[in-house]
């Protein structure tokens, strides 16, 4: 048996790699997503299927018809299923299906995961293309911020890297409080500012560290005074802005919001409360409409437990978690059924 890895930019783009070298007669054995962004997939084929594929000529005989067992399970409607289970919008759902069916695979999971790669953008918080650039924190109120803020700090101080924490949530009642109380135990100095000039004094005070990040009030997207203020403290453009979005919101509702802070220029979206959603339509509705990339995603109220960097086959798992995958498996067509007679060479790739 003959294996070899490819890596691509995405799970399509490494399938068509395994057809072109191995043929249609090659099997997946392993997938996994790359730090640096991207897939790899190892594929394994027969050495004989190999040179069979090589010396079959127009006038050799076909090969022998060789039984084999169908697909179990329907992939496509079982792609199809999960996304109305979560909500998609129509004519989201029909794209995404479209896109799982034009994949040949008998994993649902990986079929929605290259779904949402073709149609998404995908881009983790501090990773290597994106650079270390300080982040400012922005959303609708009561969405996360502040937590999130604690979370990308306690990361930071795990991997002993030079931490700045910024806020300019003066108003709310008990905001700067609760994340001084994070920062003490951090043993992180919080800078308090009230105004751009401020902020843009506090930013060079913070240069020097290795993450720098800006927590903010939650500001009412259907509010031009407030929305004026953010931009105005967003106009130096030292930080990028990311918006904090909990799950479990109205699509339509969601997708308004992200687009007025868009209009801001916020280009990534961050995702809570994921912990408390079982239903996560809305979030690719918003992603969609808005033209934002995903980022990152909280799944606990515990600072600790960080922050989850999202990707194409990582949203599909919280979508198709694995007791889920179990459940259809065990549901399968059972052996026992009438198999197709196909010749070798219509074999699809697993």
């Amino acid at each position: 048996m003959r294996l070899k890895s490819f890596h691509a930019k995405s799970m399509s783009e490494a399938m068509r790699m395994v057809r072109q070298a191995l043929g249609d007669d090659a099997i997946i054995v392993a997938t996994r997503e790359e730090e640096g962004g991207g897939v790899r997939v190892t594929a394994a084929v027969e050495e004989d299927d190999l040179v069979m594929a090589s010396a079959r000529a127009p006038h050799h005989a076909p090969p022998k018809p060789i039984i084999v067992e169908e697909p179990e399970i329907d992939v496509g409607e079982v792609v199809a299923d999960v996304l109305h289970r979560h909500g998609v919008p129509a004519a989201l759902s029909e794209q995404l299906i479209d896109a799982a069916a034009s994949l040949d695979t008998d994993d649902p999971q990986l079929a929605l995961g290259a779904a949402l790669d073709s149609m998404f953008t995908f881009s983790p918080l501090h990773d290597k293309r994106t650079g270390n650039k300080p982040l400012i924190l922005v959303g609708p109120p009561g969405g996360g911020k502040t937590l999130v803020v604690a979370k990308l700090a306690a990361q930071a101080v795990f991997k002993k890297r030079k931490v700045g924490v910024i806020t300019t949530d003066t108003v709310r009642a008990g905001g700067m409080e609760q994340l001084a109380a994070f920062t003490r135990l951090m043993k992180i100095k919080l800078a308090t500012v009230e105004d751009p000039d401020a902020l843009a004094g506090a930013f060079e005070v913070n240069r020097g560290c290795d993450v720098v990040l800006v927590d903010t009030a939650g500001r009412n997207p259907y509010d031009r005074e407030e929305m004026a203020d953010l931009k105005a403290l967003l106009a130096a453009g030292v930080a990028e802005p990311i918006l904090v979005l909990p799950a479990g919101m109205d699509a339509l509702e969601a997708a308004d919001i992200a687009q007025s802070f868009k209009a801001l220029g916020v280009r990534r979206m961050l995702i809570t409360r994921l912990d408390m959603a079982r239903r996560l339509g809305s979030l690719l509705g918003t992603a969609h409409r808005a033209r934002m990339a995903f980022c990152n995603a909280s799944v606990s109220s515990k600072v600790a437990e960080g922050l989850t960097p999202l990707n194409p086959m990582a949203f599909a798992r919280l979508m198709m978690p694995p007791e889920a995958k179990a459940a259809r498996a065990a549901a399968k067509t059972s052996p026992s059924k009438t198999k197709a007679v196909r010749s070798s060479s219509s074999r699809t790739i697993p």
